[in-house]
């Protein structure tokens, strides 16, 4: 084994097929921010990363970048606070809510193309 090897961050490829709907959805619900988007010319995909609190994704409209109705598992802390902020912006399609299972606080969110995210603070073991 080499102790050498680290791996400094994990970012899900998430597939999106309308730019407005996804920048809405992750930046304005979820309080993401754009790190910054890519294109190979004008006309082309949207590939982009969004960011919070050191998590990252990436949003892809190209064919062949992750498939829609992926997952995430994002561990994290202060679920609770989060939760009430989501709540807070009163998105009508969207109101998650928090699941006390035998590891931790969950809640999942999904985006517009069927992609979520469980968000989940650990319990102490």
């Amino acid at each position: 084994m080499n102790d050498a090897i680290t791996f400094t961050e994990t970012a899900p490829i998430f597939r999106i097929f309308d730019e407005a709907v996804a920048k809405a959805f992750y930046l304005d619900f979820l309080g993401f921010k754009l790190d910054w988007e890519h294109r190979f010319e004008e006309g082309l995909p949207l590939y982009a990363q969004v960011s919070r609190a050191g998590m990252s994704i990436h949003l892809s409209g190209h064919h062949g970048d992750g498939s829609p109705g992926a997952s995430a598992f994002v561990t994290m802390s202060n679920i609770k606070a989060f939760q009430q902020e989501l709540i807070e912006k009163q998105n009508p399609n969207m109101r998650p809510g928090i699941e006390e299972l035998d590891w931790g606080l969950v809640m999942e969110v999904i985006d517009p193309f069927n992609n979520r995210i469980k968000f989940c603070e650990l319990l102490a073991s």
